[in-house]
């Protein structure tokens, strides 16, 4: 069981309610949107820049990763920011129950339970055959769930029973300060019923507590996403496992074709693709483990087809397909440098890390890591690679999933961080900021570069 500092479950006073945690204070210059009040670690001897510093030549997208994390309190939280980005960028909404009608020069996209998110851009010298180039990560990250009859009193306090979801580490969650995150279900006077988004409950969705039929509900730690270190150089949140790799993945394919001159010579289609339950498993209709991805990909290549037949239209295009599968990476750490094979300790502030595992427990292989760091190499872009100890249980992520499900050439990479599936996770500003660059480099060049490699 959780005790909850003020949240109450169901009905509770206004006066009690807090939809969101209180942000600390901004800078009030456009170019330093730190958290003020929540410098961490600082160092006597180290200052920060001064406010009138000079914007570096490529924009950073740091400050809208933080606006996004405190926006993605829960899986459903981040599809709905996602999907609310997506169309004030012009995509369109589409549905898994309706016809496609799709164009050349199109974007699009679907959420499947509100909580997996597909999104494509079709390039306007798109042709029957041609890949896809996706980069597919997952929103959900370790956490506590309520447990349907959650609601207890022990000692005075009224207590909620919870489960653990993931491989959380769990000792962090305590001595926090902690809400309730989620969905409910909510039946309306004329008997339907419709689907919320809420931070708390009753009271802040504006209903009686019989009206709630189902419910959804995620812990979660109510500290907002902040900056820290003595020159703001970290960023200190929870569920950057996964969610940092979903934002760079969303803000790349946005920002690659948000201009129609910038599909008006592609020759494939740009897709990102964000699953639920990657952190059980995927086995579920909104995991990676479900056929989501390859039914997109059959429609899309269904709907361009129009009048002329293709044989074998979308074997051919899985064939020149390529995926990036995004999950955060293990850091060396400074205190335990001993759980790092000696050859492969990625570090903080150095760029992507491509996973190998010869067990297979990452997707990468030699062919994709090339072509992967062949994007960085034209770039300037660092990256590093990383294997686990021989003595030592390896992870594993949504690639292995997907290129055996689907067929398609994988490679396995990830931010590099520390304190992974803890409460509160922390990854290096500047990684953040390469990341976005490779991943919108890969959709702008991958095409011309994969043509230049014969294996097969």
């Amino acid at each position: 069981m959780a005790l909850l500092r003020a949240h109450h479950l169901l009905m509770r006073p206004r006066a009690a309610l807090s939809s969101r945690p209180p942000r600390p204070p901004l800078s009030s210059s456009p170019c330093r949107r730190t958290a003020i009040a929540s410098r961490l670690l600082c160092s006597h001897h180290a200052s920060s820049p001064p406010d009138d510093a000079p914007a570096s030549a490529s924009p950073s997208i740091v400050a809208d990763l933080l606006d996004y994390l405190n926006e993605s309190w829960t899986q459903f939280h981040a599809t709905a920011e996602a999907k609310r980005q997506l169309l004030d960028a012009g995509f369109t909404l589409l549905s898994e129950n309706d016809d496609w009608d799709l164009q050349p020069g199109g974007r699009y996209f679907f959420t499947r339970n509100m909580s997996c998110l597909i999104a494509f851009a079709v390039g306007e010298k798109y042709k029957l055959g041609n890949g896809f180039n996706i980069i597919a990560a997952h929103t959900d990250s370790p956490c506590l769930k309520l447990k349907p009859r959650s609601a207890s009193f022990k000692s005075g306090h009224q207590m909620v029973n919870v489960q653990t979801y993931g491989g959380g580490l769990w000792h962090t969650w305590f001595d926090r300060d902690l809400t309730l995150a989620g969905r409910v279900i909510l039946k309306d006077a004329d008997g339907s019923f419709k689907h919320e988004l809420v931070k708390v409950l009753s009271d802040e969705i504006g209903c009686k507590s019989d009206e709630i039929i189902g419910m959804e509900l995620n812990v979660c730690d109510t500290q907002p996403s902040c900056l820290g270190g003595g020159n703001n150089e970290f960023i200190y949140s929870g569920r950057l496992d996964n969610l940092a790799s979903c934002y760079c993945a969303l803000r790349s394919l946005m920002d690659s074709s948000k201009m129609p001159e910038e599909l008006s010579n592609e020759k494939a289609i740009r897709m990102i693709a964000l699953f639920d339950n990657e952190e059980v498993g995927s086995n579920s209709m909104q995991g990676a483990g479900a056929p989501t991805m390859f039914h997109a990909m059959r429609r899309i290549v269904d709907s361009l087809m129009h009048q002329s037949m293709g044989e074998g239209a979308l074997e051919r295009a899985i064939n020149s397909s390529f995926l990036v599968s995004a999950d955060m990476a293990h850091a060396l750490h400074p205190n335990y440098p001993d759980k790092h094979e000696e050859h492969h300790r990625p570090e903080l502030q150095k760029g992507l890390v491509i996973k190998h595992n010869a067990n297979q427990r990452y997707a990468t292989s030699a062919v994709t890591a090339f072509l992967f760091k062949e994007i960085a190499r034209l770039h300037n872009l660092p990256v590093q690679e990383f294997v686990v100890r021989n003595d030592m249980g390896c992870g594993s992520t949504i690639g292995p999933i997907l290129a055996s499900g689907v067929g398609i050439r994988t490679v396995d990479c990830g931010i590099p961080q520390l304190s992974m599936h803890s409460v509160r996770e922390m990854c290096g500003k500047e990684d953040v900021d390469t990341t976005y660059k490779h991943f919108k480099a890969f959709f702008e060049m991958f095409s011309d570069i994969d043509r230049k490699l014969n294996i097969d």
